[in-house]
């Protein structure tokens, strides 16, 4: 479906009102993401399932412990969702025991070994504690391409600059296409996370404040 950017964008902070439209939009964007493909066996049947019981616990979650995140409206409809982890709450959602044992009953135990190993694999890759993650970004597959990702990455780095104790923001991805957007946009790569024949790469960008008083 061809989109036009002839419409009404706005960034909004979104709460639980939210997570069905959000549930939705992830599970469009990360069903065909290289790394979900590897973590969730994509040959093995049960695939669909895997994955979105996995955005549904991640989202739910997310919201529960009232974490922040944005979204990217056109015309009031959700096309775009970045949840962000806080520096000082950014390991809870995986470590919840409540979210643990959801996956196991929906994703199954495999699944959710591979994930947190997968996650751990690149929160060790992290420059220390003070960063903002963003375990999930993503915009819906019909808007990709309409500059709407750059949109709404800049609202994500506005509002994690606003935290003068961040460093910066961290990201992963296994997509070379979505690597090169976020080079474009100042990220710097900071390492590599193998993935059986795929290579997960984690990129920071720092916080335009410690920036500023690097040059200062």
């Amino acid at each position: 479906m061809t989109q036009t950017l002839n419409a009404t964008c706005q960034i909004r902070q979104l709460d639980s009102g939210y997570s069905k439209e959000t549930r939705a939009l992830l599970y469009e964007a990360y069903m065909h993401d290289p790394t979900f493909r590897y973590v969730f066996e994509a040959h093995r049947k049960g695939y669909a399932q895997r994955v979105w019981a996995t955005v549904r616990a991640l989202v739910k979650q997310h919201f529960f412990q009232q974490l922040p995140a944005l979204g990217l409206l056109v015309d009031d409809r959700l096309i775009g969702v970045a949840l962000i982890a806080p520096p000082q709450r950014r390991l809870g959602i995986t470590e919840s025991w409540a979210w643990q044992l959801r996956m196991v009953l929906t994703a199954g135990l495999r699944g959710t070994r591979r994930y947190l190993e997968y996650h751990q694999a690149v929160l060790a890759c992290v420059p220390g504690d003070a960063v903002h993650m963003l375990p999930l970004l993503a915009i819906h597959p019909d808007f990709q391409e309409l500059s709407y990702g750059e949109q709404l990455l800049e609202a994500v780095h506005n509002w994690c600059a606003v935290d003068e104790h961040s460093e910066g923001v961290v990201l992963d991805s296994s997509n070379p296409r979505y690597q090169e957007f976020y080079k474009r946009h100042g990220y710097v790569e900071i390492g590599q996370v193998p993935l059986g024949p795929i290579v997960e790469h984690v990129f920071f960008h720092a916080n335009p404040q410690v920036l500023q008083a690097a040059t200062a």
